[in-house]
């Protein structure tokens, strides 16, 4: 692939994964806004968010199964439409079930735009610049996850977050239409190679089960503490205006360059090292955020985004290295883990901090510490496995 060729590439991916993730996260900061507007409580407003997650976990299995099979492009434009109708609807109701419907059926389609890309890089991409190629896409992740919390609670002000939705949908069908255009169509992807590799034939090996897992509970962590700021920021002892607690997620600009420098800090030290570097990072955070002082929560939630995408692109960059094929399904399930954590997080978080605070949030995040911490110590072992052998899982 000629350099000018890759970095048109490199700029579609970016768009388009940007642009699917600002839809996810519009009406996170204003979740006390849709409370006191549609009279609601603190669990069923968090839906709005859940909702989304739980709509990705559910249909990456199918898109990851159709990622082995089709085309790239008929699967782009299918969901990007789709995925626009659903914030339009978002933005033009009043019922609160059918906002968290809409924002399900969203979540439904997200993974066309995003799981299938993964897959389509990983076939694509010359195994050389997988790794930073993986990270920058992480980086689009965070970018449209900043991008969408901004636009729900501090472009448009937080009392017009239905302009929200239809600016993030008029965004997705640009990028949506611009993918489909100018995505390379290349030989590998029609060449139709259909290596029957099952979904259990995936979960049965543990290497794939340690970044799964990993997956479930860095997320989980993560989604926790970043859907649930808003509430404790805008009660006491911090009386922060919605405005003001929309720019704390200025943080996640931390994420767009840990993407790529967390690749590359595997390609030098392996994925393991770096795994157990962000786990750490994220764990000394995690405590941090419990004290009464907005300089604390600020470093402290810069922390838990260097932690958190650390974790997430060695994560993703090990899964890919080590396969030959079966990209689609194997990102599927890494998807179908990583939000399931997402959906658990902001679920058990909810009732936590209904009937413990802010406290009860953190110590359930600490506990799921382990998950990513045991992952780090059996990728380290693995990594010097393969990285002598140079050889993939699947071949």
């Amino acid at each position: 692939m000629a350099d000018t060729s890759y970095f048109r590439l490199q700029f579609i991916v970016f768009a388009l994964v940007s642009a699917s993730f600002t839809n996810i996260y519009i009406t996170q900061p204003v979740l006390p806004v849709l409370q006191d507007e549609f009279a609601t409580d603190m669990v069923l407003v968090s839906f709005s968010v859940s909702a989304v997650v739980l709509g990705i976990a559910l249909s990456n299995l199918p898109f990851g199964f159709l990622a082995d099979r089709l085309p790239i492009h008929p699967i782009i434009l299918t969901g990007g439409i789709w995925v626009a109708l659903g914030g339009l609807v978002c933005a033009v109701t009043q019922d609160l079930w059918v906002l968290i419907t809409a924002r399900f059926f969203q979540g439904l389609f997200i993974p066309a735009l995003t799981t299938c890309l993964a897959a389509y890089l990983a076939k694509t991409l010359p195994a050389a610049r997988l790794n930073v190629v993986m990270g920058s896409y992480v980086s689009a992740t965070v970018f449209g996850g900043l991008g969408g919390r901004l636009l729900g609670g501090w472009i448009h002000s937080p009392l017009h977050w239905r302009y929200a939705f239809v600016s993030a949908s008029v965004l997705i069908l640009i990028a949506t239409f611009t993918a489909f255009r100018w995505l390379p169509h290349t030989s590998i992807e029609n060449k139709q190679q259909h290596i029957a590799i099952s979904y259990w034939e995936l979960l049965k090996r543990w290497e794939f089960l340690l970044i799964y897992f990993c997956a479930t509970g860095s997320f989980l962590i993560f989604s926790s503490v970043f859907n649930y700021l808003p509430f404790r920021m805008t009660g006491p002892p911090f009386n922060f205006s919605t405005e003001l607690t929309t720019l704390l997620y200025l943080v996640y600009i931390v994420g767009i360059f840990m993407g790529p420098t967390a690749g590359q800090a595997s390609n030098r030290f392996g994925s393991g090292n770096t795994l157990l570097g962000g786990t750490a990072v994220l764990g000394i955070s995690l405590t941090l955020i419990l004290l009464p002082s907005t300089p604390a929560v600020v470093l402290a939630l810069l922390g838990i985004c260097a932690g958190f995408f650390t974790i997430h692109a060695a994560a993703v960059g090990s899964l890919n290295r080590k396969l030959s094929s079966g990209q689609g399904r194997a990102n599927a399930l890494y998807v179908l883990f990583y939000y399931m954590g997402g959906w658990l997080g902001i679920t058990l978080s909810g009732f936590a901090y209904k009937h413990g605070g802010w406290r009860a949030v953190i110590y359930i995040c600490l506990f799921f510490l382990v998950i990513p911490l045991s992952a780090g110590i059996g990728e380290r072992k693995n990594n010097s496995r393969y990285i002598k052998s140079g050889q993939k899982i699947l071949m």
